[in-house]
């Protein structure tokens, strides 16, 4: 008989969190895991092949084996790129005046009155 560990996995929506400990053998891969806990039954959206998963904030592939105490997290998919949502916000401080249009940072007093 093998070995058995504990693991966790988790797959957190704005509105509830899927967190399932589970009892499986030694050498049993991410994607196992996932499979055994009855995410992808409860939440057909999942699709492996194109979300990311990972092991406590570090992205690992599907073929991963696990460690005892280990929790795999099944990444959503971003709604926005974060970078875009930078642009996008410095440039509306910059033109309410709430940041300098040349350094981006927060308004010189003494720049704007030699001006």
């Amino acid at each position: 008989m093998a070995e058995a560990m504990t693991v966790e996995v988790v797959y957190a929506l704005p509105e509830e969190v899927f967190l399932r400990k589970l009892t499986l053998p030694t050498g049993t891969t991410a994607e196992e895991a996932i499979r055994a806990s009855g995410v992808l039954e409860r939440y057909p959206e999942i699709d492996l092949g194109a979300q990311k998963i990972g092991i406590f904030s570090r992205t690992v592939k599907l073929g991963q084996v696990l460690s005892d105490g280990e929790r795999v997290e099944i990444y959503r998919p971003l709604l926005a790129d974060p970078r875009e949502v930078r642009k996008r916000r410095a440039e509306k401080a910059k033109a309410e005046g709430r940041a300098d249009k040349v350094t981006g940072g927060k308004p010189n007093p003494l720049r704007n009155k030699a001006e």
